[in-house]
């Protein structure tokens, strides 16, 4: 049975998925733009400031579902230019500790509304 997380503390679905879904003991966490709930907008076009912003929305959505960034068993990091993953690392270090999650990180041709970066992580309960 597969169940929803709800979470007010990021910006709504722009399409037909939820936020965070739980099966089993894990919990699947959507990508996540670098969008700030409180303004709908990107905090700058600064890539350090994207990742923080999307790292600070995949934390919200698991601590929804009862979790810390400790919990995070994987993450997915979809950069708009792969130039940016140095300094996409430097801010993605400071909200994980040993063990590491299992990564991968793809450059894509575009991402929705023009961001920089969207993270999705799994993380088990």
């Amino acid at each position: 049975m597969i169940k929803k997380i709800e979470c007010e503390k990021i910006p709504p679905a722009v399409g037909p998925y939820s936020a965070a879904t739980v099966a089993g003991n894990l919990v699947f966490v959507s990508g996540q733009l670098p969008i700030d709930v409180k303004t709908g907008a990107f905090p700058s076009d600064d890539i350090k400031d994207q990742t923080r912003q999307s790292l600070e929305n995949v934390k919200a959505v698991l601590e929804a579902a009862g979790l810390t960034m400790a919990d995070v068993a994987k993450t997915t990091v979809f950069l708009a230019d792969i130039k940016d993953f140095a300094a996409m690392n430097e801010v993605y270090a400071e909200y994980f500790t040993e063990p590491y999650p299992a990564r991968a990180a793809y450059e894509v041709a575009a991402l929705p509304k023009g961001a920089r970066i969207e993270i999705e992580a799994i993380a088990s309960k």
